[in-house]
C-alpha cells in the first residue's frame, strides 16, 4: 500500500482542515445544485449526462431546451427550486430526464424549499452523519450519491465509499486479493485508516486506473 501510494504521489483532493472547518478549502457547488446533476447523471455516460444537465440548466430562462443543445453553452446552474416546481414534468422530461429522475429531482425542489436540502453554509455545520440521515431519504438519493457529495462537494476527510466498486476494485489490486471484499469486510478493513479514509478512497480509485487485474 505504502509503495503504490509513494508511486502516485500525493492525493490530489481539496479536502477540509480543522482550522478552515469543514469543507472551507472546497467551494465546490451547494448540495441542491449537487444532487440535482448527480440524479440528471445517474446510470449515464458523461457525455449523455452532460448534456441532459446541460440542457435543465437551459431551463433558467427557456423552458423548451433545445434537443441538440451544446451542454457548454449554458450556465452550469440547475433552475431554482421555485422554478422547478412551477415548470412541472413536461420540461424536465423534454431534458432528456426519465420519469423517476423527473420525480426525484421535484422532490429535491421541493425539498430545498422545505430546508431538507440544506445549502452550502449550513451543510459545512452538519456532520457526515447528520447529512446521511438527511439525505438519504429522498427519493433518488442512496448512501453512494451522499458521500460522493461529502467528497467532492464538501471536502470531508473521513468518507469511504465502501459500496463503491472502484473502491473495492482498488483495493482489491493493491492487496493482490483474489475477489473484491464485501462492503461490510472492507468498511471493517478500511477503519485503521480513520480519520484519513476519503484519502484512501482515492488511492484505491487510482489502483483500479494505474494497476493490473
Amino acid at each position: 500500500m505504502v509503495a503504490f501510494c509513494r508511486t502516485i504521489g500525493p492525493c490530489t483532493l481539496q479536502l477540509a482542515t480543522p482550522e478552515a472547518g469543514a469543507g472551507e478549502s472546497q467551494p465546490g457547488s451547494d448540495p441542491y445544485r449537487a444532487l440535482i446533476r448527480a440524479v440528471a447523471g445517474q446510470q449515464l455516460h458523461e457525455k449523455a449526462a452532460r448534456q441532459i444537465y446541460g440542457r435543465l440548466c437551459a431551463l433558467q430562462e427557456e423552458p423548451r431546451p433545445d434537443a441538440n443543445a451544446n451542454a457548454d453553452s449554458v450556465p452550469h446552474l440547475p433552475p431554482p427550486p421555485e422554478r422547478l416546481l412551477a415548470l412541472g414534468e413536461e420540461p424536465l422530461r423534454r431534458c432528456g430526464l426519465s420519469r423517476a429522475k423527473t420525480t426525484a429531482v421535484l422532490g429535491l425542489a421541493q425539498a430545498r424549499l422545505e430546508g431538507v436540502v440544506p445549502d452550502l453554509q449550513e451543510a459545512r455545520a452538519l456532520s457526515d452523519q447528520e447529512l446521511l440521515e438527511r439525505l438519504t431519504p429522498l427519493r433518488g438519493i442512496g448512501r453512494w450519491t451522499v458521500e460522493m457529495l461529502l467528497i467532492f462537494n464538501l471536502g470531508r476527510p473521513d468518507v469511504m465509499p465502501v459500496d463503491d466498486l472502484g473502491v473495492q476494485e482498488g483495493w482489491r489490486r493493491i492487496h493482490r486479493e483474489e475477489k473484491r471484499l464485501t462492503p461490510a469486510r472492507l468498511r471493517q478493513a478500511t477503519l485503521a485508516f480513520a480519520p484519513h479514509r476519503t484519502t484512501l478512497a482515492w488511492y484505491c480509485w487510482r489502483a483500479k486506473e494505474r494497476l493490473a487485474p
